[in-house]
């Protein structure tokens, strides 16, 4: 009888762990510049977050905000940015009292949406470089960024940018995210332009 219960619990258990798993890795991002969110989002804000209600209708979290600032998207007022409730489908959680650099897709029914391989961070984070690179980086939507992850790597077109962050921790910075944008310099190539005032 034991025998029997065993042979019946175990695929069970682990039926219920590889699921388990399978929800905990639902959402995975491949990191990007902040130029790339930037450029494949419809809106980016400034807004502070006022607070937040689940959304049973469309089993969203409501985040209430106030805009702020508009660098890229409709003219309108955004009151409302939302989210899926867990992590494990790409929600993102998002703090009461602070101000945060949005960036999110506009969905048909008009409705801001964020998710975790979006651009959230709240704004006091935000490198003097990037806070004024946000002006800029529309002017390289057309440049590629191409990560750099082992050595030799190179671009293959005078329309990309080599971003060298993840290379082994000696030969790799935090530069060219915190103070440069890949930007267009004319005659169809691109370069990394720093920003202006950054260190």
């Amino acid at each position: 009888m034991g025998w029997k219960v065993m042979n019946i619990l175990l695929p069970l258990v682990l039926l219920c762990l590889w699921r388990l798993q399978e929800g905990a890795d639902a959402c995975k991002c491949l990191v990007r510049h902040p130029q790339e969110v930037f450029c494949q989002a419809d809106v980016v804000i400034r807004a502070e977050v006022l607070g937040g209600k689940t959304d049973s209708d469309n089993q969203l979290i409501q985040y209430i905000i106030k805009q702020t600032k508009m660098f890229k998207g409709p003219k309108r007022n955004f009151d409302a940015i939302y989210t899926a409730s867990s992590s494990a489908a790409c929600g993102v959680t998002l703090k009461k009292g602070t101000m945060y650099l949005l960036m999110g897709t506009l969905e048909s029914n008009g409705l801001l949406r964020i998710t975790g391989c979006d651009f959230f961070q709240p704004w006091s984070s935000v490198s003097a470089g990037q806070k004024s690179l946000l002006r800029r980086y529309e002017k390289g939507c057309d440049c590629k960024i191409v990560r750099c992850t082992s050595v030799p790597c190179g671009i293959s077109n005078p329309a990309e940018c080599l971003w060298t962050q993840f290379l082994p921790i000696k030969m790799a910075s935090n530069e060219q995210t915190q103070n440069f944008a890949c930007l267009k310099k004319g005659y169809g190539y691109c370069a990394w332009s720093r920003a202006s005032g950054s260190p």
